[in-house]
């Protein structure tokens, strides 16, 4: 794109019960219909449809940790076009680190919707039929799973999602994501 996407960072963080945030934040029937609409849907291992039941991985855990990104870029008047031009590397980085917080809290990481952080613009084996080539890494986001993403960053992490209005990313961007574990792993 030619264009220096310079930024800065704001991390939030916030510790809830894994209970509660699936009965209060999870609206899996009203936020799947969205991702039908999407074209990754049944596209990406990381996207719905899944071939078991979500609540049955996230059912055991006690706590979530819910991580939150805000990205202001220096620029006020980037186009949409360069998004994932300025999103990308914070999002491969936080994915090395969702990893790492899933290993150490023995849990189950959530990361990011999008393209695969791990596959380098190849097309997704899934779209072939074949296995994932980093199942060891790639994971869904909880958009994926049915929860709310306006609702827990503003509940959890006291921060507005921003939309586009028009043809200029705004004034930030919010990117959340998490780790299901359990009480004893904290």
């Amino acid at each position: 794109m030619g264009l220096t996407l310079t930024y800065s960072l704001e991390r939030y963080s916030a510790d809830t019960d894994a209970e509660a945030y699936i009965r209060d934040f999870r609206r899996a029937d009203y936020f799947l219909t969205f991702c039908r609409q999407c074209q990754n849907y049944g596209r990406r291992y990381g996207c719905p449809p899944f071939d078991y039941n979500p609540l049955s991985l996230i059912g055991d855990f006690h706590k979530v940790r819910i991580i939150g990104v805000k990205i202001i870029p220096d620029s006020k008047q980037l186009p949409l076009e360069a998004v994932n031009d300025l999103m990308e590397p914070i999002t491969k980085d936080l994915n090395e680190e969702l990893l790492e917080m899933e290993k150490s809290l023995n849990g189950l990481a959530f990361g990011f919707v999008g393209t695969c952080p791990y596959c380098n613009g190849l097309r997704c084996a899934r779209i072939d039929g074949e296995p994932c080539r980093h199942p060891d890494k790639v994971r869904p986001s909880l958009e994926a799973f049915g929860f709310d993403m306006v609702k827990t960053a503003k509940d959890l992490l006291g921060l507005d999602i921003q939309w586009s209005k028009g043809d200029y990313i705004p004034e930030y961007l919010v990117l959340v994501c998490g780790v299901f574990f359990r009480n004893s792993d904290a």
